[in-house]
């Protein structure tokens, strides 16, 4: 008997996994495996929602134009080449539904975000990996990975699960060598999190160049995660080509008013920043001293390392602390076998990760 069968390519796509969601776990869990925010969402943010919840029978703008203008003001950006969606993920599939196709070609790095993969194969395009020097997108390896098929580049900076970051000099460096016709996509969902001097998230290469996009989300520092929302910022013939496809009505109401609210409240957005930059600091240092290595992260994670002896590796150490309520992100998936990232907490959260972590380690 005969059925729908998939294009070419789809099954060919390794689903995406999410970390463990501490389900099923007694007691008190902690669930740092997701990157989401320490401090959670501004109470401005929570109260928007409310608000707006009393009218779900209405449909949203199908513009997103209030969102759109509040991140204009935010981001010193054009509200016009902004389009909105349902976290920055379904943009980034728009993307690539728009321009890659069978016989094309896109490029992301060794460690880079799953998604970039699923995105391209489902479009019947060829995914390329360019390798990293020490854990860290290179851009000459991205260069040497150029082809006259290659129609994108997929770069998050900072990269998940890494928390490297490629300097702005090097971004430069390699929008200006890169082909132009080809879409440079930076992805700053942890963008917010950095404070080093010599960084940028994109603003400034979509400003200046006619084939960069910048996407950013609201799910990590806004503390917006539920809401699923994010937006991109481009050139306003990609921003042109987006709003033809995408689905009509794709942010949800409540999420906008969230949203805007969060883009608002700078002072819980500083205190997330300045939690982060603390706590990060202390997790690094703490992680170290009991012998563990630690990725120099800029993020709001950072990934720990583990042994590949028995009863010392990233898998005997996530069963470890599983069964003490704290919840890591395994990354077997990203290509990192001994590796387990760890999500800034609470300082509860942070002190008892450390303590479980000292047990594991001190335990024959």
């Amino acid at each position: 008997m005969s059925r729908p069968v998939p294009k070419p390519g789809i099954l060919d796509i390794a689903p995406y996994t999410p970390g463990k969601s501490g389900v099923g776990l007694s007691g008190r869990v902690f669930k740092l495996s997701a990157n989401e925010s320490a401090l959670g969402p501004s109470v401005k943010a929570v109260e928007a929602f409310k608000n707006a919840a009393g009218r779900l029978e209405d449909y949203p703008d199908g513009s997103a134009r209030l969102l759109r203008e509040a991140i204009g003001r935010t981001f010193d950006i054009d509200p016009a080449q902004v389009v909105c969606g349902v976290g920055s993920g379904e943009l980034l599939h728009y993307l690539a539904n728009i321009y890659l196709g069978p016989g094309d070609e896109a490029i992301h790095t060794t460690h880079g975000f799953l998604l970039y993969p699923i995105a391209t194969m489902s479009n019947g395009a060829t995914n390329v990996v360019a390798p990293e020097k020490n854990l860290t997108a290179n851009v000459d390896a991205i260069l040497s990975a150029v082809t006259p098929r290659t129609k994108l580049v997929w770069l998050a900076n900072p990269n998940n699960p890494t928390g490297t970051y490629v300097t702005a000099s090097e971004t430069r460096r390699l929008r200006t060598q890169l082909p132009s016709n080809v879409l440079l996509v930076l992805d700053a969902a942890y963008a917010d999190f950095v404070t080093t001097d010599d960084y940028e998230a994109g603003v400034e290469l979509v400003k200046s160049t006619d084939n960069t996009v910048m996407a950013r989300t609201f799910s990590k520092i806004y503390g917006l995660a539920a809401a699923r929302l994010g937006f991109i910022y481009g050139p306003a013939h990609v921003i042109d080509v987006v709003n033809r496809t995408r689905d009509p009505f794709n942010v949800n109401g409540p999420g906008m008013h969230a949203a805007i609210a969060a883009l608002a409240d700078t002072a819980h957005y500083n205190a997330a920043r300045a939690h982060n930059e603390k706590w990060r600091a202390w997790l690094t240092d703490e992680v170290m001293e009991l012998g563990l290595k630690v990725t120099p992260s800029v993020a709001n994670f950072i990934l720990i390392h583990f042994s590949d002896q028995k009863g010392k590796s990233a898998e005997d150490a996530d069963a470890f602390l599983t069964k003490h309520g704290l919840i890591l992100r395994a990354v077997k998936a990203y290509k990192l076998p001994q590796a387990l990232r760890l999500t800034v907490g609470t300082e509860e959260a942070n002190k008892l990760v450390i303590a479980a972590l000292r047990d594991f380690v001190s335990s024959t």
